[in-house]
């Protein structure tokens, strides 16, 4: 295929386009003021903000839905996997196409590109990463997998050389990045639908180290023993960021697991010559971001209502320590939907493990998302690990039975927090109403 010219380009139609990621790409297109058009199975909060930028979105993945004159097509990932045809027919028609792990190797490939992966927290180090640098007047281009509170975007057109990214390692698509400075927060078991093994998700990024040019850093806990592995022949030097763990930083959002991503960015801050003063004040005003221990608001019971996007175990079990940090005495209700049937699968055993701090947890059907139906894996494999662990958890048959389930439960002063990568939110949104 000839190189992109993406000056040249004017009409460019996303499939996927409520994808968070590709959602990011669509925004910045159309703000550069291309004719962007876009389709997607599901209609969400995603979706509605940008037909308020002027985009339309057809519901619905179709050839037919795709209009003459198209220049680009822009795709998630999933979908060479998942709808084959639908690319032939692109191919067949002649549309020049990339995925959405393609165009950010294209935006990332002569700018200064800070990356940041792992297989947990990466959205937060990110947000934080992107405060610090719009605070202290670096203009950056960033693009994160979840909204900034302040600018109410996942992506913000920056003018200087600095591209901030989230670095996504499903089916190794962070390879297309060209990173000078990668941040790595951690490395755990997931994406197992993908993935054989831990080693093999290793594999990917030590690839991804291999990239680092010699005058760049790699920033992450060289002592954690899966990463260190990863790391073993950086051909750039290596930065702990355990050494930036400040004791009297206040963040407002709570849980070690944050101290560490801010630790990280602080580490970065360090290499691109932005004080420690300034990183820190940057820091201490953090308020998280959209679906990330996000407060929603207090029902008329008197119930506080926080919503997350957690959905492995490892995640889950941070963020209602996190919860517990601040809610000592308070009853923490969680209405969890797990995300995926091989993830479910997968780590069941562990979601048993994840939920000490909940002293109830709600489980509505999974959410299947890529992945085809799949009647033997339910949620009440989850229920009875959660209960074989000494807690409480009831599945509910769908999201009516579990808002009847908590309207019911919750009491003034319980702390409600919906937790999943699905739809889970619009519980919380439909208890508060």
């Amino acid at each position: 295929m000839p190189q992109l010219n993406l000056e040249k380009i004017k009409k460019v139609y996303f499939i996927g386009i409520g994808g968070i990621g590709v959602s990011a790409i669509a925004r910045m297109m159309a703000l550069s003021g291309k004719e962007v058009r876009g389709s997607d199975m599901s209609l969400s909060e995603v979706t509605h903000d940008l037909t308020q930028l002027g985009i339309r979105i057809d519901h619905g993945q179709s050839i037919d839905l795709i209009p003459k004159g198209t220049e680009l097509v822009i795709y998630t990932i999933a979908v060479a996997t998942f709808d084959p045809k639908l690319i032939e027919a692109i191919d067949a028609r002649g549309i020049p196409r990339k995925t959405y792990p393609e165009m950010l190797g294209i935006i990332s490939a002569d700018r200064f590109t800070i990356a940041i992966s792992g297989t947990h927290g990466k959205t937060t180090t990110t947000a934080m990463t992107a405060k610090v640098f719009l605070d202290t007047g670096l203009d950056p281009t960033v693009i994160v997998g979840s909204f900034l509170k302040d600018q109410k975007s996942n992506f913000i057109a920056g003018k200087s050389k600095y591209f901030i990214v989230e670095a996504c390692e499903y089916r190794r698509s962070f390879l297309n990045l060209t990173p000078t400075i990668l941040v790595i927060t951690n490395i755990d078991n997931d994406h197992l639908d993908y993935y054989k093994d831990m080693a093999d998700i290793q594999s990917a990024f030590t690839e991804l180290v291999s990239k680092i040019p010699p005058h760049g850093a790699v920033i992450c806990d060289p002592n954690d023993p899966t990463v260190a592995p990863v790391i073993k022949n950086a051909p750039c030097k290596i930065i702990d960021y355990t050494g930036y763990l400040y004791p009297n930083i206040a963040l407002k959002v709570p849980g070690m697991h944050n101290k560490k991503n801010a630790a990280a960015v602080s580490a970065i801050a360090d290499l691109t010559g932005i004080s420690e003063r300034a990183t820190k004040a940057s820091l201490e005003t953090f308020s998280g971001t959209w679906r990330r221990f996000e407060y929603k608001g207090i029902s008329a019971s008197g119930a506080i209502v926080y919503d997350d996007y957690g959905h492995h175990p490892t995640e889950i079990q941070a963020t209602l320590a996190g919860a517990r940090e601040l809610f000592k005495k308070e009853r923490i209700i969680v209405v969890f939907q797990p995300h995926l049937y091989s993830r479910t699968k997968d780590h069941r055993a562990h979601f048993g493990m994840s939920f000490k701090d909940a002293d109830m947890v709600i489980l509505p059907p999974i959410y299947p998302a890529r992945e085809v139906f799949d009647p033997s894996i339910t949620s009440d494999m989850v229920m009875a690990e959660i209960n074989k662990n000494g807690g409480k958890a009831k599945a509910v048959a769908d999201f009516n039975e579990a808002l009847a389930l908590l309207k019911k439960e919750a009491k003034k002063g319980d702390v409600i927090m919906t937790m999943g990568a699905g739809d889970v939110y619009t519980i919380g949104e439909a208890f508060l109403k």
